[in-house]
Order: C-alpha cells, then sequence, then structure tokens
C-alpha cells in the first residue's frame, strides 16, 4: 500500500470520530514492529521521528528505512518529523522522506513561536506538504521526555488557539490539556472543556502529545473531542526495554532480546490502535485518501565543448547546489556505458512531490546554477519528469 497524504488521513480521522497513532521509531526494529502492530489491526500509522533522538541515529538512514518499509507495508502510512526545533530541521527531514512535519516553538515566546512556524508552513506548503504546529506547553516527567522537555505546563486557550492558526496557516495544532511527555506521576488529569473549546475555535485535526500513561476512557474523550492525532512513544521504549531485558537476564543472546522487544512493540501498537479507534480503517483510508507521489526529474545531456576538462568540477557544484533546494531528495549523476550512447550523461533528481518540482524550478539555487552553468555549457539536453508509483 503505498504512502499517504498525512493532512487527508487526519481530516479523514477527524471526521469519523478515531485518531491515528504516530509512534516514535529509533531503530529499523521499532519501524518494523510499528508496521507489523498497525497490520495486525489493519490501522493507517503514522511512524515519527523526534529531532531529539538524532543523538541515538542517523536520521537519513532511519528516514530511507522508514520509507523502504512503508512501501512494502500492507496499510497507509505517513513518515513525520516530530518536534523539529528549526526551519532547517524540517528542510531536512523532507529530503530524507517525511511527508509531514512539525515545527515546536512552543517554548519560545508567542512571537516568536508564530514566526518560526509560518516560516516553515510557508516553506512545506510551497511543497504540498502539511506541518503540525504546537500552541501551549507539555513539559516531560521522569525518563530522557523529562530532559528533553524541561519546564511547567502551559495550558493552550481557545482564543491563542485560533489566533495561532490564523496567524501561521497550520494544518494540524498540538495542544496542552493536562498530558505529559514521558511517565504520568499520579492520576492523569485531562481539561477536557478547554479541549473542546479549542475544537470548537479552530476546524483543524488536533494533536496530543503524552499519550504515555492515559486511560482508554480519557482516550476516547479526547478523540470525541476533536483529537485525530496521539503521539506516542514512551510506553513503547518501555515495553521494549522491559522484554529484551528479560531475555537478557535469562542468559538469551542478543538476537532474542530484540526478538522480544519488537514483539513488545508490536503488541503495544495493535492494542493502542484499537483504542484509539484505527482498527479496521485501513481500507477505508485507502479509498478515502490520496496516494503520495513522489516526482522524478531525470535530465539526459552531453557536456559541450566549452565545459572541457571542468565536466567534474560543474557536475559537483550542481550536486552540492541542488542538494540545497527544499524538496529535493536525491542528486545523482551517471555517465552512459555505452561509447554510443546518444546521451553520455544524465541528472537524476528525486524530488519530495510535484509541487516540489514547481518551487524547484523557482529556486534561486536552481536557476543560479542552470544559468551560468548547466545551459550555457550543455545545450544538447532533454528532460522528462515522471511520477513515482
Amino acid at each position: 500500500m503505498p504512502l499517504v497524504r498525512l493532512d487527508d488521513l487526519l481530516r479523514h480521522a477527524r471526521a469519523h470520530r478515531y485518531a491515528v497513532g504516530a509512534y516514535d521509531a529509533v531503530d529499523a526494529h521499532f519501524i518494523d514492529a510499528i508496521l507489523a502492530g498497525a497490520e495486525a489491526a489493519q490501522a493507517p500509522v503514522i511512524i515519527s521521528f523526534a529531532e531529539s533522538h538524532y543523538a541515538h541515529y542517523d536520521p537519513a538512514l532511519l528516514f530511507a528505512a522508514a520509507r523502504d518499509a512503508a512501501r512494502r507495508a500492507a496499510v497507509p502510512v505517513a513518515i513525520f518529523l516530530d518536534h523539529g526545533a528549526s526551519l532547517e530541521a524540517a528542510v531536512a527531514a523532507i529530503r530524507w522522506g517525511a511527508n509531514g512535519v512539525m515545527v515546536d516553538a512552543s517554548h519560545l515566546p508567542d512571537a516568536e513561536n508564530v514566526a518560526t512556524t509560518r516560516a516553515v508552513v510557508d516553506m512545506a506548503h510551497a511543497l504540498d506538504i502539511p506541518v503540525e504546529g504546537e500552541l501551549g506547553y507539555v513539559p516531560g516527567v521522569e525518563g530522557e521526555d523529562a530532559q528533553r522537555h524541561a519546564g511547567a505546563l502551559r495550558l493552550t486557550s481557545p482564543e491563542e488557539a485560533k489566533d495561532f492558526v490564523a496567524a501561521t496557516g497550520v494544518d494540524f495544532l498540538a495542544v496542552s490539556v493536562g498530558t505529559v511527555h514521558g511517565r504520568l506521576r499520579g492520576a492523569p488529569r485531562l481539561d477536557l472543556e478547554r479541549l473542546a473549546a479549542i475544537a470548537e475555535a479552530v476546524s483543524l485535526p488536533l494533536v496530543i502529545h503524552g499519550g504515555t500513561g492515559l486511560l482508554d476512557t480519557q482516550f476516547h474523550a479526547l478523540i470525541e473531542r476533536g483529537v485525530a492525532k496521539i503521539n506516542y512513544y514512551t510506553a513503547l521504549a518501555d515495553a521494549a526495554a522491559q522484554a529484551a531485558q528479560g531475555e537478557l537476564v535469562a542468559g538469551r543472546p542478543w538476537t532474542s532480546a530484540l526478538d522480544a522487544a519488537r514483539a513488545a512493540i508490536r503488541k503495544e501498537v495493535e492494542r493502542t490502535s484499537r483504542v484509539f479507534g484505527a482498527a479496521g480503517r485501513a481500507q477505508a483510508v485507502r479509498e478515502a485518501c490520496r496516494p503520495w507521489r513522489e516526482l522524478e526529474h531525470l535530465i539526459l545531456f552531453n557536456w559541450s565543448e566549452t565545459a572541457s576538462g571542468r565536466e567534474a568540477e560543474f557536475e559537483e557544484e550542481g550536486r552540492r547546489a541542488l542538494l540545497a533546494v527544499p524538496g529535493v531528495r536525491e542528486v545523482d549523476i551517471g555517465e552512459a556505458l555505452h561509447e554510443n550512447a546518444r546521451y553520455r550523461r544524465a541528472w537524476f533528481i528525486r524530488l519530495a512531490s510535484p509541487a516540489a518540482e514547481a518551487a524547484y524550478m523557482r529556486d534561486a539555487r536552481h536557476l543560479d546554477y542552470a544559468d551560468r552553468i548547466f545551459r550555457p555549457h550543455a545545450a544538447d539536453r532533454l528532460k522528462i519528469d515522471y511520477i513515482r508509483r
């Protein structure tokens, strides 16, 4: 089943009163287990990567693994940047494979949050990629998330939410109504009246961060009040750690620990997909949501005599310049295998979406390279654009 558009997915979830789990992955075992759990529940799913976790893995490699795994999945999948801290983080995540991004500037003063979020929205919308913003502040309690989300709880107000959405143009809004990142101390207390007022003030799918520790009835109450996406990580990590530890304490090999961790993650994803109401909706989502399509931009060409001796220099400059353009995912150049080929060189440029190709064609970095080097020195060329299926 192909990747699906995240905006379509979350609108479908809100309209049909269920939520999609957004599960943070920190290695390939998490990716495999998250998809296995979603497939067991026949639920759509979001694989998320939190920028704060990048210290533990190479994000480019893990995004690529998620993209390949999603294409083989039997359920609809979206790939998401969670808690991106900057415009640069959003650009990088889109390059690596995200088809939805979150910019989290909620810890900044309101004016800076709006400005930072608006910059990401302008960039991402030009590529037809939806953006999640956050208003209010969801802190962390205990464990690693306490370090990553330090600070005091600040609840979202309906009035601020309405103004924030109008000022930023976000597609989804993460709100603070009493949850925390990490493990809860004591019984969770949610301000459901506040959430209902926010849902009435803004007509967007709402997002809850800090889902670990909530009761099933609380999840249901959140979803009834407009929540369409629930971020979920700590409980997965705890289940994986406990399962792996049991194998290691018993003297079993590391591979057994990995198998146990995957099984625990799969079980928790399947369970929460059912709690969130997403189970059994895979086919309906596939029918209702547009697939996500990348665009391949292929240029066959020959360098002119004016480029003699500088071909490698020109190609390397082009690779650097084009990779810096938002929405460009891959830039390769190849040389013909046979001497009698009509075209001796080929640029292969993969873009995040058809809209990304249009933005690429207008980008100053692309135009500078094309006007200054490529067009003057490669007049003999052929361009082909096609959609990757």
